[in-house]
């Protein structure tokens, strides 16, 4: 009996308690537990009123946890598919832009470390990078670039 009983609140208290969620997710996961039409919205309302909802702390623990990893294309993804506002996307990329090529280098560097030896070898670097998110120019430098370290 325990569980069901949990409030719409409490249930995403625990969810919070976890990790940074945005309304949006939040919403989607507590939908199926609502028991009169409007209940989400207000719990999630009154939690957010108390700052326990934040946009911007979803935006920071997804590039803090990401950045590392992946390229602006992909963290962009993320955060979009987190119902993230457009602007606060927009904002995180252009951020993220600024350290492109050094985190492409880096991601290159572990998975590669060395220059390939051919064009085919470049194109299967290139390939990696692009599916990790990174974007042509950065790919470009890191791919075209590694034996100017």
């Amino acid at each position: 009996m325990g569980f069901d009983k949990i409030s719409l609140k409490g249930r995403a208290l625990r969810l919070l308690a976890g990790r940074e969620h945005s309304r949006a997710e939040l919403e989607k996961k507590l939908a199926p537990h609502e028991q009169e039409p409007g209940e989400v919205q207000r719990a999630l309302d009154e939690l957010q009123a108390k700052g326990f909802i934040s946009e911007q702390r979803v935006v920071e623990s997804v590039i803090h946890r990401r950045s590392a990893r992946l390229g602006a294309g992909r963290v962009k993804q993320e955060l979009q598919a987190k119902g993230v506002s457009a602007e606060a996307v927009a904002e995180a990329v252009d951020r993220l832009r600024g350290t492109e090529t050094e985190r492409a280098r880096e991601v290159w560097r572990k998975k590669f470390g060395e220059p390939a030896a051919d064009a085919a070898g470049r194109a299967k670097q290139m390939r990696f990078l692009a599916s990790r998110g990174f974007g042509a120019e950065a790919i470009r430098r890191v791919v075209r670039g590694a034996d100017d370290d």
